[in-house]
């Protein structure tokens, strides 16, 4: 019988055996895949972060939630097309409503949206036609 090739000698006898029948000391490789095991908890938890689902689920609540909020004539020209670090981006289907809106109804629409989702939230609206 050889000893293994590769680092100390193994510590139970079942390892002894393993390592001798196999050649190899696979028992640190073992261990470390051992180790790299975790909750599904907190596998799950970094999945989430870097899926941003809590970001898409906050830009589905509030594009349901616009009709219902604002002025169907400007639901008609505007609808909100994504939400990236708290400034919240809407397309308007012409720059004359762009106009509009911009002039006259922002602060309204602002205030509308941080009263229903928090400020946190929504903190600017970006228009743009598109």
């Amino acid at each position: 019988m050889r000893p293994p090739p590769h680092g100390p000698a193994p510590q139970t006898p079942r390892e002894r055996v393993c390592a001798q029948w196999r050649g190899v000391d696979l028992a640190p490789l073992e261990q470390a895949q051992a180790l790299r095991a975790q909750p599904v908890g907190t596998v799950l938890t970094r999945v989430l972060a870097t899926l941003r689902l809590d970001r898409r689920r906050s830009e589905a609540e509030i594009a349901k939630a616009w009709n219902d909020l604002l002025d169907p004539n400007l639901t008609a020209h505007a609808q909100p097309t994504g939400l990236n670090k708290g400034t919240l981006y809407v397309t308007v289907d012409s720059s004359v409503w762009l106009s509009e809106i911009v002039r006259y109804h922002r602060k309204e629409i602002l205030e509308r949206l941080q009263h229903s989702f928090g400020r946190d939230l929504v903190r600017r609206i970006s228009f743009q036609v598109g």
